[in-house]
């Protein structure tokens, strides 16, 4: 199961959001979402957990839990919406000059 951890102080390793939850059963993975130009932390993370059960409880645990001087929101992470896709337009955008300089005549 995939938890969603937020409100993450800046100074949240991975190691450290991993040991938090490894207290309510097995972690697979334990992620803090960094900037891709500056690396610093975004302020929340992702947790995955084998056992449903384990992670359902970690939940309730850990959300609102105190962590390096702020309350953590805890809860199950939604399926990723993959927002790149859609309609895309095709061609330059640019709009250009149409109407300047000819005295609005073509």
């Amino acid at each position: 199961m995939n938890i969603y951890v937020g409100n993450l102080a800046s100074s949240v390793t991975d190691d450290e959001l991993r040991q938090t939850f490894e207290e309510y059963g097995e972690v697979s993975s334990a992620t803090v979402l960094k900037d891709r130009y500056t690396g610093e932390s975004r302020g929340f993370g992702f947790v995955e957990m084998q056992s449903k059960s384990e992670a359902i409880e970690a939940i309730k645990q850990v959300d609102g839990k105190e962590m390096n001087g702020k309350r953590l929101i805890v809860n199950e992470a939604r399926p990723r919406q993959d927002n790149r896709g859609g309609k895309r337009r095709k061609g330059g955008g640019g709009g250009g000059s149409r109407g300047r300089g000819h005295g609005g005549r073509w």
